[in-house]
């Protein structure tokens, strides 16, 4: 078993959980703020098994968009996702 860490920008989280829960993909959602531009964004914790991490991986790499956001005098890219995957030694819900 994983965790999948995804750190996704605000504007795609919603579109990210909605997808993964269709797909019956457990997903915790814990606000957070990034340091760069201090711009809003949700952090992922997903629970799977092994066979299931390219599917939630490529979910999110499909539903997450970089895009250009102003920063003073010039065009920053920012958006898209950042993902960890962590082995998980043992689970249990209760």
């Amino acid at each position: 078993m994983k965790l999948i860490i995804s750190i996704v920008q605000d504007q795609d989280v919603s579109k990210v959980i909605k997808t993964l829960m269709e797909n019956n993909h457990r997903v915790t959602k814990l606000a957070s703020t990034g340091g760069f531009l201090k711009s809003g964004n949700t952090t992922l914790l997903i629970g799977v098994e092994d066979e299931k991490i390219d599917e939630v991986v490529e979910t999110i790499e499909e539903l997450c968009r970089g895009r250009k956001v102003e920063n003073g005098n010039e065009d920053v890219e920012v958006g898209g996702a950042t993902i960890f995957v962590i082995d998980i030694d043992e689970f249990k819900r209760i």
